[in-house]
């Protein structure tokens, strides 16, 4: 008797099946002329690529207060600080032998990415690209290795990486798993982009893609216009090829919204069957952490490390594995602030991006924002007639992005003053079951904007544009 191929079983066929060992694809001619319209299509493992991303599991931390207390949190096979069980995607590209002092090597660059298992990161790394420029043409290359899951072995679900929005990617590289490639358990696979349309994209797995995108599988990705560089309207740095400096900055921040369900990632911990239609928002996170830990500060990164024109490299021990600020243990795999700060009169690039299940409302109250794009798209008619507007709330829904730009107003130091040398502004979801509304104040996407002086003095911070002040 005939039996009906379910979606999981095509998954674990196109992860399998079409097999993709080390870069290797064993396809049938007839498929590989459909999957394969450019000779670049069969990249491996010993090919360059620009970024190398490890899919995998591990545990991050979320707040437990008496307004959060529940059976699934935190989970009891979680070790201290932890407190939950995820899905994610580790950057290894900065992952380099171990050497001892006589240059013999002591680990391996594929053992330290081996032990990356149980060791994602939440949310996923922010990486970011150039326009293509067909004057200079170079693809952008992103390797992918599946580690699997320690804590699950049983669950040998592929990973793919799918770039949402991405308007001009063939279907070989799209990571929607019926009609590209997946990776098993073991495989590597080399994603090629040609990105021509700069702005703010997400992405994430697209396999189960509803688990693996709730348990963590996501991450923010933009493009930077090839105006970027020329002098126009006093700025170097654009959201959008505008022609006229209308969409110039001083400074760029991400904002990735995302939502947790503590019965799903209490169910996959301890191998339970979940009903992702009865998902419940939890918490709402801002760069994978909960109000009042996106003003804490980022983990230490290293900006010079091999792969940081693309991506944030956090820094790793010699084994590795994410370093962390001392007393902040808790935050090891949550190494992103959301924490913005600014000189008065400064053009902020603001980056939303949504991959929860729910519309946002997110608002800077006291600050104008002026929205120039909206997924990944620059805010001009047909005719080029300029359809930006002001506005202090962006209604986000799930999928959606957008591009806001403010100007830091003028430092008062006194009325509105934290005392503490800055004046703040809150952003935050108005939306009452997304925002801080525990009686401990321990959810919600919400954080601030801190403006400074212009005398005070930069000090480089975890991401490559935004600064803290010292």
């Amino acid at each position: 008797m005939n039996k009906k191929l379910s979606r999981r079983h095509f998954i674990k066929l196109t992860g399998s099946g079409l097999a993709l060992a080390a870069g290797n694809l064993v396809v049938p001619t007839t498929f590989r002329k459909l999957l394969s319209p450019i000779s670049t299509a069969e990249a491996g493992i010993n090919d360059p690529y620009d970024l190398y991303f490890a899919g995998t599991d591990g545990w991050f931390n979320l707040p437990v207060g008496p307004t959060v207390n529940s059976v699934y949190h935190p989970d009891a096979l979680a070790s201290d600080p932890f407190t939950n069980y995820i899905f994610g995607f580790r950057n290894v590209t900065g992952i380099t032998d171990s050497l001892d002092i006589n240059q013999t090597i002591v680990t391996t660059k594929e053992t330290k990415i081996q032990n990356q298992k149980q060791k994602a990161q939440h949310n996923a790394p922010f990486f970011w690209v150039d326009e293509f420029d067909p004057n200079n043409p170079k693809d952008f290359r992103l390797q992918l290795t599946n580690l699997g899951l320690e804590l699950r072995p049983d669950l040998t679900d592929a990973h793919t990486l799918h770039w949402h929005g991405f308007r001009n990617v063939i279907p070989y590289f799209d990571g929607e798993p019926t009609g590209s490639i997946s990776l098993k358990e073991g495989t590597v696979f080399t994603y090629i982009y040609r990105p021509r349309d700069p702005g703010t994209y997400m992405y994430h797995c697209h396999v189960e893609d509803i688990e693996h995108v709730t348990m963590g599988m996501n991450g923010i990705v933009f493009v930077r216009p090839l105006q970027n560089g020329s002098t126009i309207g006093g700025y170097n740095k654009f959201a959008y090829n505008d022609g006229d400096g209308s969409t110039g900055y001083d400074r760029e921040f991400p904002m990735f919204l995302s939502e947790i369900w503590l019965e799903g990632h209490w169910n996959d911990a301890h191998i339970q069957e979940s009903q992702w239609y009865n998902f419940k928002a939890d918490f709402s996170l801002l760069n994978g952490r909960v109000y009042p830990d996106t003003l804490l500060p980022n983990s230490p990164v290293d900006l010079t490390a091999n792969g940081s024109a693309y991506s944030i490299v956090t820094q790793t021990d010699d084994y590795g594995d994410l370093k962390t600020n001392p007393g902040l243990e808790r935050l090891q795999y949550q190494p992103h602030s959301a924490l913005v700060t600014c000189k008065e009169g400064e053009k902020f690039l603001l980056r939303f991006a949504n991959l929860g299940f729910r519309e946002a409302s997110m608002t800077l109250a006291g600050i104008k924002m002026k929205v120039v794009g909206r997924d990944a798209t620059p805010m001009k008619g047909r005719d080029r007639t300029d359809t930006s507007y002001e506005t202090d709330t962006l209604l986000m829904g799930a999928g959606e992005s957008y591009d806001a730009i403010f100007t830091a107003p003028t430092f008062s130091g006194g009325s509105g003053s934290s005392g503490n040398g800055y004046d703040v502004y809150v952003l935050y979801n108005r939306r009452y079951t997304q925002n801080d509304d525990t009686a401990d104040g321990t959810q919600g996407q919400r954080t601030e904007v801190r403006v400074y002086p212009k005398t005070k003095s930069l000090v480089q911070q975890h991401f490559n544009d935004a600064v803290i002040y010292s």
